[in-house]
């Protein structure tokens, strides 16, 4: 007779473990709060609009692919993908950095900000494509569970850059402050300063630069429909509009779940929600970690987002707008260091209908914004539209054109909806930041060493926040789940 195993969520990670737990063998089900699977990669649509309430940047192509091809699929068989070209804008005070979809069109444009650059970006490069390929090979799948996953012959040769940071590195061989803002900006996305990130994520520039970015056809949401698919094709029923209540333990042994003030029997629990507010679903006894465990850590950034409609074609942008016309420092600071509201923030811009004409009405623009901003920060409305028309202006003025007339509507979303909606810890959007006390058998353990066949994936455990890593988290607990079948 099978063993059944009942899932909390269903995110990236979940529909990941779900998929990979069905092809063992397991009978699976999928527990979601939420009326649409998805958790924070859901999908708003509004007016003809179609927007991504959460992740929006398709990097690292090969992760995804790896996670379909171990089905004997593709991702071509669930969705459509295009590179993007150019991959994104920055826009400075006084510049605009268009990152090209190839090396040679990079180098080219560092060498128009910095002559003599180019040399340096491509040593600088290759390096981290050497980093890529040993952290996805040799490092990333595997489960955290000792620091010996961490040493091979290949990290030992490199132990010196899990001591030196992305910012010293970057520092060392660029002097021009918008090309070393460009450069780190990629590790923003690993959710902590590039001056506490180890050099060895260098990858991650490789992931930009050399892997470039894409864009799957009809939004990110099309990447959970079709992980639903593929779950479901594979036997896992899901159930949406399902918030779990408690995980039953026996004498330390998991017994199943409380949904909907009804009791679920399963053999295994995985749960795929927030870390923190998983294990306050267990009895006090039965907590790995104490309040004052989480308060210590560092997490990564909450997002202040907008969801806008505009009447009318936007120009002088891309798909992916960066807007580093402020200080990067200072920014940086009042998320990490000193947390507070930022005085002057830098902020994101995604225009998905400037290649993507299903994501809005004819002659119509679809824009997400986001603020980076620190967890669990007072929010309200008049913050939220504080805040808007700041970037609103600022937008207008760095793409010379008026827009806030040509405003349909606007949705936000902050810290208050990423606490009730996900029930996130402090109302962060990406999870613990990767940061060297937090990385691979430093994070939260994908197995409870309290309660027996109770698991945990996602953001805030191995190997860290992303998509792409959501996915191998969900195959690594997977198969942490097999071996005891």
């Amino acid at each position: 007779m099978s063993k059944n195993v009942a899932i909390i969520g269903s995110g990236f990670s979940s529909l990941s473990a779900a998929c990979y737990l069905a092809k063992a063998g397991f009978e699976v089900d999928v527990y979601e709060k939420n009326k649409t699977v998805g958790g924070r990669a859901r999908q708003l649509v509004r007016d003809g609009f179609t927007f991504d309430i959460g992740p929006s940047w398709y990097w690292m192509p090969d992760i995804f692919e790896r996670f379909f091809n171990d089905f004997g699929k593709s991702t071509s068989d669930y969705y459509q993908l295009d590179k993007l070209s150019p991959a994104y804008k920055i826009f400075f005070s006084d510049d605009v950095i268009t990152i090209g979809d190839s090396m040679d069109n990079i180098c080219e444009e560092f060498e128009r900000i910095e002559p003599g650059s180019s040399v340096h970006l491509r040593k600088f490069i290759a390096k981290a494509q050497e980093n890529y390929n040993i952290a996805i090979n040799k490092i990333v799948y595997r489960p955290g569970l000792s620091p010996f996953e961490l040493v091979t012959k290949e990290t030992a040769l490199r132990v010196d850059q899990f001591f030196k940071t992305i910012s010293g590195q970057v520092r060392k061989q660029f002097k021009n402050p918008k090309l070393i803002a460009t450069l780190e900006f990629p590790v923003l996305f690993l959710g902590a300063k590039p001056s506490k990130t180890p050099s060895f994520y260098s990858f991650m520039n490789f992931a930009d630069f050399g892997l470039g970015t894409w864009h799957p056809k009809g939004g990110m949401y099309k990447i959970i429909e079709g992980m639903k698919s593929l779950a479901e094709e594979l036997g896992v029923q899901i159930h949406t509009g399902y918030p779990v209540d408690k995980i039953m333990v026996t004498n330390g042994k998991v017994e199943g779940i409380e949904v909907n003030q009804q009791n679920v029997r399963a053999d295994f629990v995985l749960s795929g929600a927030d870390y923190h507010h998983s294990e306050t679903l267990l009895d006090p006894q039965y907590r790995q970690y104490s309040e004052a465990y989480w308060e210590r850590k560092t997490f990564a950034p909450s997002s202040l987002l907008f969801y806008v409609g505009f009447d009318k074609k936007i120009k002088n942008i891309e798909h992916h707008n960066l807007f580093f016309d402020t200080d990067f420092e200072r920014h940086a600071e009042e998320i990490y260091d000193d947390p507070k509201w930022p005085t002057e923030p830098l902020f994101y811009v995604n225009f998905p209908s400037v290649t993507d004409a299903s994501l809005a009405p004819e002659g119509y623009e679809t824009g997400f914004f986001l603020v980076p901003i620190a967890p669990d920060l007072e929010d309200n409305d008049e913050l939220r539209e504080q805040y808007f028309d700041v970037i609103i202006k600022r937008l207008e003025e760095r793409t010379d054109q008026q827009l806030k007339n040509n405003i349909i509507f606007k949705e936000s979303f902050c810290v208050n909806d990423f606490k009730e909606q996900y029930n996130s810890y402090k109302g962060n959007a990406y999870g613990m930041a990767n940061t060297l006390l937090q990385t691979a058998f430093l994070r939260p353990g994908l197995k409870s060493n309290k309660v027996k066949d109770l698991y945990f994936t996602g953001q805030l455990t191995v190997p860290g926040p992303g998509v792409p890593p959501s996915l191998i988290s969900g195959k690594l607990v997977s198969e942490l789940i097999s071996q005891q079948k």
